[in-house]
């Protein structure tokens, strides 16, 4: 889209195309792919940015002129590969991420109220532990601390209150301590027991 005298449009929309480890592709928002910071960094990594000190419009005009020049070839980008994150589990991810970038104020104005975030994000976390692992797993190696931080704190609330063997059969953890070794680290961490 290009506006009067041929610039392009302010509101163009770029999109990037990210790689699940099972080969599945998916075609999100660049402003959705960059709650990630490593995408992000990866993004910036293929396309140089301008220094600080030049305006926006600058920016974005010749990012996506570098964004046209280096797929000149093939009309699409290249996949940004996640080999670290299944498509079950990138899907997640993902809609999380667009769920918060909808939720962002629009013109000063919250699109969501909090306590609408707070009923998604418990809805959203509603999951098998197998998933809510991954997505763990996920959140942490593509840096998405808000994700990461509603998942631990999940799991944080899975396990409070419960007494060790509790946790062991809520996770199905097997416990290898002797009994002697067991009672060892009950009185070296008392406080913990009390």
């Amino acid at each position: 889209a290009r506006g009067r005298g041929g610039e392009m449009d302010e509101a163009e929309v770029v999109k990037v195309t990210l790689k699940s480890s099972d080969e599945e592709s998916f075609e999100v928002l660049e402003e959705v792919a960059n709650m990630s910071e490593t995408i992000r960094n990866m993004i910036e990594g293929k396309f140089p940015r301008l220094p600080r000190d030049r305006q926006a419009s600058d920016f974005k005009t010749v990012h996506r002129f570098l964004l046209l020049l280096c797929h000149a070839d093939t009309g699409a980008e290249a996949p940004i590969p996640l080999p670290n994150v299944t498509g079950k589990v990138l899907s997640k991810v993902i809609e999380y991420c667009e769920a918060k970038v909808q939720s962002k104020k629009a013109n000063g104005v919250p699109a969501k109220t909090e306590e609408e975030n707070k009923a998604w994000e418990s809805e959203f976390v509603k999951l098998d532990q197998g998933t809510l692992f991954q997505l763990i797993l996920a959140a942490n190696y593509l840096n998405i601390k808000e994700l990461l931080d509603l998942t631990c704190y999940t799991v944080a609330n899975m396990i409070k209150g419960k007494s060790p063997e509790e946790i062991r059969k809520a996770f199905n953890i097997k416990n290898d301590f002797t009994p002697e070794e067991e009672e060892e680290v009950r009185r070296e961490h008392q406080w913990a027991f009390d």
